[in-house]
């Protein structure tokens, strides 16, 4: 949201206000149960500033806690991607690599699905996966989802899934239609949004994000009430200003009373 409509939309919720004041001053003027009316007035009107005026600013504040971060030096975000074994990695890379601000892309493995194992398969998945590539120390064969997975230690997806390809089709006589690579890129929080509107542009979105932007906006989620929470609370605020301005002639009068009494104390 602009900033100049943010401060529009909060000088017409202070006018609301103001006129909800300046109804609770005709006090003198009403019953005992007109008064009452005055603070379920007071709530709406309350209620209906927040929801219209208020609400749209609150909504935006893990983004607002978050623009102190993306210009702090040396703040840096990690986004964990899950990318089809069709992309082109290389050419991923080179378009990263046109954002100021972007500092790596690393292919830490890949996850090749086949089908529900037995026991018999596990076990020959599992023994296989170590000879198929001299590569690939560390694995992991999951019997029931029947994928097999490998981490990449400055090994390309290109060559180990080559090398797994090589293995199945000649042990099986058919291609691997599907595999799934997994990626990490780190980039500084300035160019965090950059970053992720151009892999939005390619289908590309992050299963995960670790950084100073994404641990503000964790803590602003988890620290901030519902949006029905927010124009109850601004619903209260309305009340307590209809009963200040009930009141305030009341507490005019008692202040005048107690500076005269005041005034009167000092002569003796």
């Amino acid at each position: 949201m602009d900033f100049i409509i943010a401060i529009i939309y909060i000088i017409l919720f202070i006018i609301m206000m103001v006129f909800v004041f300046s109804i609770a001053m005709l006090k003198p003027f009403m019953s005992k149960k007109e008064m009452v009316l005055i603070l379920g007035v007071g709530f709406f009107i309350g209620a209906l500033g927040g929801a219209f005026f208020l609400s749209p600013i609150y909504s935006e504040v893990p983004e607002i806690a978050t623009a102190v971060e993306k210009v702090i030096p040396g703040n840096e975000e990690v986004l964990y991607l899950d990318l089809s074994s069709a992309t082109d990695i290389n050419k991923l890379r080179d378009d990263l690599s046109k954002i100021e601000g972007f500092k790596s892309l690393e292919e830490t493995g890949i996850t090749v699905p086949l089908w529900s194992f037995n026991d018999k398969e596990y076990a020959f998945f599992n023994s296989s996966v170590p000879n198929m590539d001299s590569h690939f120390k560390n694995y992991y064969v999951n019997k029931s989802a029947g994928t097999i997975y490998v981490a990449l230690d400055n090994y390309s997806s290109s060559q180990a899934l080559k090398s797994i390809a090589d293995w199945y089709r000649s042990n099986y006589a058919g291609p691997i239609n599907y595999a799934q690579i997994h990626a990490k890129v780190v980039v500084s929080s300035s160019s965090y949004d950059q970053v992720k509107n151009l892999l939005l542009q390619k289908g590309i979105v992050a299963s995960s994000v670790e950084g100073s932007v994404q641990n503000s906006i964790d803590n602003s989620n988890s620290s901030m009430i519902s949006n029905t929470h927010f124009v109850l609370l601004c619903g209260g605020i309305g009340v307590i200003v209809s009963v200040l301005g009930l009141f305030f002639e009341s507490f005019v009068v008692g202040k005048r009373r107690f500076n005269r009494f005041l005034h009167t104390k000092k002569k003796r």
